[in-house]
């Protein structure tokens, strides 16, 4: 089987989408499975060549839509090289060519590939209702009455990364009637085994780090992601209990408005680093030397973050809207609370004041739940065997 995946960037810097695409391939080819991509970045990229898989380069999109005009003229032209098509998130201009190049095809050609959309949680009613976005929301809107919708209806199938967000979709839109839906679920690669030059990278890149445990968050500083409850929980508990562990808030966006505002909410700690964006032997060590992962989000698809820490047997504390937190809570395999300011601080509290046994048991519960749920070889065996 040779599959087509097609989203706008496969920047890293882009995060979860991209990122799950290069989680999943290397598993579908241990399964004979080809891949190949098509994105809309320029051919000088610096981040072309560190992948082993084919990835087109079409040129910078644009627009805010990421219109570019040379991709539905390729996708008409390679369509029928593919077996699978697979189009990665939505609202913009590649969801709507990939369908309009696929009905073309059916019309002249019989054998047309399939195609899939994966939202990546892009259906989420929380894009709708949140008070931020409210104009996006309009727009979401509109351009589901006369675009998206026609994208999602007349796929093959929906495919989302766990039950929670194929039941969530449902609840955003009118007129969504899928002709399949198909939770098809989602992993990553069993991280790097522990090494010390994991904690040498990570004590070079932040150089204020105490050398001693501490909380991680490692996802983009974005107001999504309730960075702003984190800090305040912690400068709260930091004003009742001595000797806190240090709290490293680690990835892009320091230098956007939001990052800036952050920053200067936790200056009132010495004991809050922001690294910056960790990569390589950085990242595994942010989460080897670290004693919990925590990510108070206010929408989470998957959370692939949240999953790596579990790998990495680190506890997670997060909130009920990190889609695989069912699994988490089940399994006892961190804390869970809900998506505001009194629980952010206590889902804090809660683990810093548990016993070292409850931590480490807690500890061993994470690498199960990764084990059981979320490893890339039964993510890719789960999409094979749903899209063969």
């Amino acid at each position: 089987m040779k599959i087509l995946r097609i989203i706008p960037s496969m920047d890293p810097t882009q995060g979860g989408p991209c990122q799950g695409i290069r989680n999943s391939i290397p598993e579908l080819q241990k399964l004979g499975v080809t891949n190949e991509v098509v994105c809309l970045d320029e051919s000088s990229s610096a981040y072309l060549g560190n992948d082993p898989f084919t990835i087109h380069t079409l040129g910078n999109a644009k627009t805010p839509w990421k219109y570019n005009k040379n991709l539905l003229p390729w996708l008409i032209q390679n369509f029928k090289n593919y077996d699978t098509i697979i189009v990665h998130g939505l609202w913009s201009y590649h969801s709507h060519a990939a369908i309009k190049a696929f009905l073309r095809l059916q019309k002249e050609e019989k054998g047309s590939p399939k195609i899939y959309v994966m939202p990546h949680g892009m259906l989420d009613p929380y894009f709708q209702k949140a008070d931020s976005r409210k104009l996006k929301a309009l727009r979401n809107d509109i351009y589901w009455k006369w675009v998206e919708n026609k994208v999602i209806n007349q796929a093959d199938g929906i495919l989302f990364t766990c039950e929670e967000e194929l039941v969530l979709a449902r609840t955003t839109f009118p007129n969504y009637k899928p002709k399949k839906e198909i939770n098809v679920g989602y992993g990553i690669q069993p991280p790097p085994a522990y090494t010390k030059k994991m904690r040498e990278a990570f004590s070079n890149k932040v150089q204020q780090w105490n050398g001693k445990p501490h909380l991680v968050f490692l996802s983009r500083i974005h107001p999504k992601k309730g960075v702003d409850l984190l800090i305040k929980a912690y400068l709260k508990i930091a004003g009742e209990m001595d000797n806190i562990p240090q709290l490293v808030i680690a990835g892009p966006g320091l230098n956007d408005p939001y990052g800036k505002e952050m920053q200067s909410l936790a200056k009132k700690s010495n004991n809050i680093l922001f690294p910056g964006m960790l990569v390589g032997n950085e990242k595994w060590g942010a989460f080897y030397e670290s004693s919990v992962f925590v990510l108070p989000s206010h929408q989470e698809n998957f959370g692939i973050a949240v999953v790596e820490a579990l790998a990495c047997s680190k506890p997670v504390l997060i909130s009920e809207k990190v889609n695989i937190w069912r699994e988490i809570a089940q399994e006892n395999a961190g804390i869970v609370k809900k998506d505001n300011e009194k629980d952010t601080y206590l889902l804090l509290k809660e683990w810093l004041t548990k016993s070292t046994t409850e931590q480490e048991q807690m500890a061993k519960n994470a690498f199960n739940v990764y084990s059981k749920h979320f490893t890339i070889a039964n993510a890719g065996k789960q999409l094979l065997n749903n899209i063969d």
